[in-house]
């Protein structure tokens, strides 16, 4: 699918929702970047020098990296140093009539700029303020900064991953803490908007990192800690088998998964060996094959062996069994359920040239689509335009601009 983007009006469920991010880096900017997937006005704030997740992988131009483009796109962008007068008198401007405030630094950071929920709330009584913060304003650990890596380690995904794999630990290779905390932030604010709609009153709401990761990774893991006392130390046998992976062909890879007693038992019959259901406890329950779960994937993993991929997908096809081709990052880029789809979107960036990006997996009925509608936005491409709207003089806004106290992407001209 091919997409031109521009300022195109919003819409999507969204589309009268003003959004004003100072979030940066990766949690926050993949969740405001779904607000504005679904309509929302997003008004990225950022530092005169940017936000850092700019300079991640590599790019065209200085500041335009693949993570920033592929978090930030349907957004404007507008550069303020806070620590001036001139530029927290501007952002204030914004929060007047604004709908969503999001940040996620820390509070004790947001006090000192002015910026404390009870500041905030004396100017638009309404605004939802969502911070994306580390941890749990209550606790210990309050004030400590918080990044995916840590957070992934404290709750417990390393150690997990060693325990499956018989090695050391290591992180999951992509930013799941970032991610999940980010979308936990959107249904938070969601909720909040929808709360306020019945009160008629904004709120704080604090989206913590740390408590979130716990809850995601032990709604597997607590096991037998679920109850008191303990019914053994945890852990859910199937995920931390070192035999689930995908399964070795005889020319490459397929993910399969074979569930429940019928899948079961139309694989073995597809294979030749359904008397392993009647005469194998081990494979001939859901239980007996919980408890065995090591033998009965090494077994898998063997019969595997005997065929290649492309003979797997059609028996596995054929018998109604659940599975997958095992990409890497080229050949997800054919696969055809997304070419179908419209899953990727190539668009001519004004100054990236020909991109490629995803668009919003999600697809209402009864609202009008969502559209890629702006490109990722360059540093303080829309200072001008935003500082305008919100009453600012030419003369004004060249003086702040001027003074460092504001800045402005090269070759954006004044209204």
């Amino acid at each position: 699918m091919k997409s031109e983007t521009n300022s195109t009006p919003a819409t999507g469920p969204l589309a009268n929702v003003k959004v004003i991010d100072m979030t940066s880096v990766l949690m926050g900017p993949f969740a405001s970047q779904a607000l504005a997937d679904m309509g929302a006005d997003v008004i990225k704030i950022e530092a005169p020098k940017g936000d850092l997740v700019r300079q991640i992988g590599p790019a065209r131009h200085e500041s335009m990296g693949p993570v920033y483009l592929n978090a930030n796109r349907n957004k404007r962008s507008v550069a303020l140093d806070l620590k001036q007068p001139q530029g927290i008198a501007a952002l204030k401007r914004l929060l007047a009539d604004a709908d969503v405030f999001m940040y996620n630094v820390r509070p004790q950071a947001m006090a000192r700029l002015g910026l404390s929920y009870e500041d905030v709330a004396r100017i638009n009584p309404r605004i939802v303020y969502a911070g994306l913060l580390g941890f749990d304003q209550d606790g210990p650990y309050a004030a400590r900064p918080a990044y995916d890596d840590l957070i992934q380690g404290a709750a417990t995904l390393p150690h997990l991953i060693a325990k499956a794999s018989g090695g050391i630990p290591r992180y999951v290779p992509t930013a799941m803490a970032d991610r999940i905390v980010g979308l936990t932030g959107v249904n938070a604010i969601l909720a909040s908007l929808l709360a306020r709609h019945a009160t008629g009153r904004g709120d704080r709401v604090d989206i913590p990192m740390f408590e979130t990761m716990a809850a995601f990774v032990l709604g597997d893991h607590l096991g037998g800690l679920t109850y008191e006392p303990p019914l053994d130390g945890g852990g859910y046998a199937r995920q931390l088998s070192p035999e689930r992976r995908p399964y070795r062909t005889l020319d490459g890879y397929v993910c399969a998964l074979i569930y429940t007693d019928k899948q079961w038992r139309d694989f073995l019959r597809a294979v030749g060996r359904e008397a392993l259901m009647d005469e194998d406890p081990r494979f001939g329950s859901y239980g007996g094959r919980s408890r065995n779960i090591d033998h009965v994937y090494g077994e898998l993993a063997r019969i595997f062996l005997e065929k290649s991929t492309a003979e797997w997908m059609a028996l596995l096809e054929e018998a109604d069994i659940p599975f997958m081709p095992m990409h890497d990052l080229l050949s997800i880029l054919d696969d055809p359920q997304l070419k179908a789809t419209g899953f990727f979107i190539e668009t001519d960036h004004p100054s990236e040239g020909r991109i490629r990006t995803m668009r919003i997996p999600v697809r209402w009925r009864n609202n009008p689509p969502v559209t890629l509608r702006r490109h990722a936005p360059r540093l303080g491409e829309h200072t001008r335009e935003v500082l305008a709207q919100l009453g600012y003089t030419p003369a004004e806004v060249e003086a702040m601009l001027a003074a460092g106290h504001a800045a402005a992407a090269p070759g954006i001209a004044a209204d």
